[in-house]
């Protein structure tokens, strides 16, 4: 789809959020346009950084992102995979594109759905993806169809995963020399995933950075179950991790740190690195690293909880931002706006109704910036395919200072100035404010559920990224292997 740009860009006040302008408060960032690597991890939790905390886990080459750059305090995403990405993708809430699940046809970002790599492409980035999409893998969902000059991916919510109907890996895929869908066709790579993906990106953006400002999307599979992991990164482990799944849990996330270590000395080396934005970020609570340390929260991945839906999300732009700790209530959806803003692009009507994220610039600029009051919602969503949209599932509304979370059949109020690991329900204390944010939530339940439009579909009989796979390899069978090899270098 042709973005068209206004002259001016104009932000809306949403029920989630009213607007800041850009221009008026960072003028030195608004039309910079940097180069933006944009790095994903899939089930790392907040509390699975050393900087965050964690005792055990050492991740160096993120702490130093952390360290040298503005990182967001207070940011939300989703409690789960597709929605995130999805939100990041579109700049609104996930419910808004469809995006209610992982799987059964309910990972699909809908087609009317214009990305933030649309946007950017047509401000002249060049773009790319490599690693996880999973916002549906019917051709027309893909992502060379939204927005991506170069699209480098697995199906599916993970490498070897597939489920009935439309979501799904390629056959027999492993982490270790994974296939990946590049361009449109099937290669074997040479290589654990985490390697072959940052070694992707990093030729790709070697091939571009010349000619244009670059946009690369980084949205790592690990530390996703199935727990594959290269042996010598599990034995960094061994002596202080008796619990063999969190051992190779962290395994896993020693190499994505690794990698984000082999980029950063490859932006130095290039000489891109006052020109390149770069930001660490995931994209849902936690999952195996919870035991050791989940930073005082309740709740994990899949839940409504602080735990479910808080994440790191740092960015260094060497200097152009000055480090600092911004407090602000942020989330994923501001993403969109925010490299909008970046890249200088106007955005038009259309995407303006889209986009109900706020821009972070002035965050960025200064962390102590004014922000207004602004709500967000949270609903894991996964509701029996077969069953009606449920209103009262698993869900929460929050201010900057309260959540209000329903648990069972009722609403619970916390406050989260004093209580982060919501554990005092002060609903009967505080009505006025559960009231307001209970009727918030009505309001926001009836904008979304007109945007539903993936409950009750039906999905291919045969998953279309198996499908191809047959079609490129002479039909379907277990043992089909891509002739030829891609070798990664990731020295």
């Amino acid at each position: 789809m042709k973005i068209r740009f206004l002259s001016a860009l104009i932000l809306s006040a949403p029920l989630l959020g009213l607007a800041v302008a850009p221009d008026a408060l960072a003028p030195q960032l608004a039309g910079r346009r940097p180069n933006i690597i944009f790095v994903l991890t899939d089930d790392q939790g907040y509390g699975d950084f050393s900087c965050n905390g964690n005792p055990i886990l050492k991740t160096p080459n993120m702490d130093r992102i952390h360290d040298e750059g503005v990182r967001f305090m207070n940011f939300h995403v989703s409690p789960t995979c597709a929605p995130t990405r999805s939100a990041l993708m579109s700049g609104r809430h996930e419910f808004k594109n469809g995006v209610t699940h992982t799987i059964f046809e309910r990972e699909r970002m809908s087609l009317d759905t214009i990305t933030v790599a649309q946007v950017l492409k047509s401000a002249g980035y060049a773009t790319g993806i490599f690693g996880k999409w999973h916002l549906g893998d019917e051709d027309a969902y893909q992502p060379d169809r939204r927005g991506f000059d170069e699209a480098f991916i697995i199906g599916g919510g993970g490498i070897g995963q597939t489920y009935p109907g439309s979501c799904g890996d390629a056959p027999g895929n492993t982490y270790f020399d994974p296939v990946v869908k590049h361009n449109g066709t099937f290669e074997k790579t040479s290589g654990y995933c985490t390697d072959v993906f940052a070694a992707q990106a990093l030729k790709w953006v070697e091939s571009v950075k010349a000619s244009k400002p670059f946009f690369a999307y980084i949205p790592f599979n690990a530390a996703h179950t199935p727990l594959q992991v290269r042996p010598e990164d599990e034995a960094r482990y061994k002596y202080n991790v008796k619990d063999g799944k969190v051992r190779k849990f962290f395994g896993m996330l020693a190499n994505i740190d690794d990698n984000v270590g082999r980029i950063l000395t490859k932006l130095r080396e290039w000489k891109i690195e006052t020109n390149t934005l770069i930001i660490v970020m995931n994209d849902n609570g936690g999952t195996a690293g919870c035991e050791i340390y989940n930073a005082g929260m309740r709740g994990k991945k899949g839940t409504a909880w602080e735990g479910g839906t808080r994440a790191a999300s740092f960015w260094r732009w060497p200097g152009a931002i000055q480090p600092g700790d911004c407090d602000a209530l942020t989330a994923h959806m501001d993403v969109f706006r925010t490299f909008a803003t970046l890249a200088g692009a106007k955005l038009d009507a259309t995407v303006e109704k889209q986009v109900e994220g706020r821009d972070l610039t002035p965050l960025l600029r200064d962390p102590n910036s004014p922000w207004p009051e602004r709500l967000l919602v949270t609903h894991v969503g996964r509701w029996p395919r077969d069953g009606a949209p449920q209103k009262f599932g698993e869900c929460s509304i929050r201010n900057r200072h309260y959540s209000l979370v329903r648990v069972k059949d009722a609403w619970q109020l916390f406050d989260l100035t004093d209580d982060a690991g919501q554990q005092i329900d002060m609903a009967g204390l505080n009505s006025q404010m559960a009231n307001r944010l209970s009727v918030a939530y009505d309001k926001w339940w009836a904008e979304v559920t007109p945007r539903l439009v993936n409950e009750h579909q039906q999905g291919p009989a045969v998953n279309p990224f198996k499908e191809e796979y047959w079609k490129q390899f002479d039909g379907p069978g277990p043992n089909n292997v891509p002739p030829g090899t891609f070798k990664p270098s990731v020295d």
